[in-house]
């Protein structure tokens, strides 16, 4: 009976010490967007309050690494306050009703070297659909005994599909958001 407690205790210690399990690194991470505006120029923000759990990445191939991201739409920033109130607004988010954005992976499929598709589910405004992203792997390294892994996540998105300022045309706002995330995991 000892040896099975001992096996069992063992074998749950190996487990959770290859499981893997990352958050990222708010000071050095960045979950950002850009969009067109009267079609002449781009308008470039951010959300300054989000999390990213990177968990089960125990393969440097990826392929059984899940990314969940969330973020609170009401810390969305363009750098104009004006603008910011408006998109927090009925008229685009609706962030006292749909106050979180969310992506959780469903799967990775590797194109070449340390390039990758994250396909996986989007939900914003309240609504769900399926989105492929562009994942760079871009290595890793040692920070001061800390091993931390940095990727980069790109990928057009249509408003329109999640109902995001509808009364809005696109010759005002452009329809594809670029969606762009820098992102460190230190291992500790």
């Amino acid at each position: 009976m000892k040896k099975l407690l001992f096996g069992l205790i063992l074998s749950t210690a190996s487990i959770s010490a290859f499981a893997q399990n990352y958050t990222n690194d708010p000071m050095h991470s960045k979950l950002g967007f850009s969009v067109s505006h009267m079609t002449i120029s781009n308008v470039e923000g951010n959300f300054n309050d989000f999390t990213v759990h990177l968990n089960n990445f125990t393969k440097e191939d990826l392929t059984n690494a899940k990314f969940h991201v969330t973020a609170n739409v009401s810390s969305i920033n363009t750098g104009v306050e004006a603008r910011d109130n408006h998109l927090k607004s009925a008229d685009f988010f609706d962030a006292t009703t749909n106050s979180k954005l969310e992506f959780m992976s469903k799967g990775i499929t590797k194109i070449k070297k340390n390039q990758y598709k994250l396909i996986g589910d989007l939900t914003l405004h309240g609504i769900t659909k399926p989105v492929v992203l562009n994942l760079t792997y871009n290595g890793s390294v040692d920070n001061n005994g800390v091993k931390t892994y940095g990727f980069t996540v790109k990928g057009d998105i249509k408003r329109s599909e999640f109902n995001l300022g509808s009364k809005f045309p696109e010759a005002m706002v452009g329809d594809v958001v670029t969606l762009t995330s820098n992102l460190e995991f230190p291992t500790k």
